[in-house]
């Protein structure tokens, strides 16, 4: 009677080892590694939570950090004043993306090669770019490349609320 409740201990035991191990496995025959984005932003910001969480539901994972003044870390990966906006991600390999982008954007930036780009931008705050939602309200706008030479150019017009998805 003991022997059968061991053995059942035993495989309980296991069993969330082997499952662990078998979607690791998984995972690692696709070679997927899931998009992560360091978010530096202040602490009170609301819509700042709400890009988080547009991201996050897009797969992207979001590691935030808040700070009361980020225009260093701004100004450290080159974001001209003009560029800027309430908060700047930054993914594993360097690339910035400030303010509200679209995760959909940065997906697409992150599977090309841009040698010369510093990242994206959606300088300000667009009333219904993602987490600047108000209501039926939308502002189209631009998502900018930004270049390390200071310089930048379109990467996406955005003139419908839909396009951002």
């Amino acid at each position: 009677m003991i022997n059968k409740y061991l053995k059942i201990a035993v495989v309980m035991l296991l069993s969330p080892a082997f499952a662990n191990a078998n979607e690791h496995k998984h995972a690692h025959n696709n070679d997927v590694t899931p998009l992560e984005l360091i978010v530096y932003k202040t602490p009170t910001c609301g819509c700042c939570k709400k890009w988080i969480t547009h991201i996050e539901d897009k797969g992207i994972v979001a590691h935030s950090k808040d700070f009361r003044n980020i225009g260093n870390i701004k100004t450290k990966y080159g974001i001209k004043p003009n560029y800027r906006s309430c908060h700047t991600a930054v993914s594993r390999n360097g690339f910035a993306f400030e303010g509200h982008v679209p995760a959909k954007f940065i997906q697409q930036f992150l599977s090309e090669e841009h040698p010369n780009a510093i990242g994206l931008s959606v300088p300000a705050m667009p009333v219904g770019s993602p987490g600047m939602e108000v209501g039926d309200r939308f502002m189209s706008y631009n998502v900018l490349i930004l270049f390390k030479d200071g310089t930048s150019k379109v990467y996406a017009e955005v003139k419908a609320y839909e396009e951002q998805f």
